[in-house]
């Protein structure tokens, strides 16, 4: 099983958010640091089973909407994994 570690432990900026995200996920530099960006990569650039994301808590309250959206990109992960036949995803938030 492969398992993506995401720590966005002290993160200060959604672009060293997405940053974090683009090296934990092996993503191109390319990737656009934006929420559509990752859904589209998460589908068809990851192959890991399991995301592990730390440190949620330490972000600031106004970037609340923005974990809410990562969590969006997530859950539409394993529907898509679910419709498509590519098997399980999770995910699991360790604050």
């Amino acid at each position: 099983m492969q398992i993506i570690e995401l720590d966005l432990t002290d993160c200060k900026t959604l672009r060293e958010l997405h940053e974090r995200i683009r090296v934990a996920f092996d993503f191109p530099e390319w990737y656009g640091k934006n929420w559509d960006a990752f859904r589209d990569l998460i589908r068809t650039d990851c192959d890991a089973h399991k995301v592990i994301v730390k440190g949620e808590n330490t972000l600031r309250e106004k970037y609340n909407e923005d974990l809410n959206m990562m969590h969006k990109v997530f859950e539409s992960k394993i529907e898509f994994n679910k419709k498509c036949n590519f098997g399980d995803f999770i995910y699991e938030v360790i604050s």
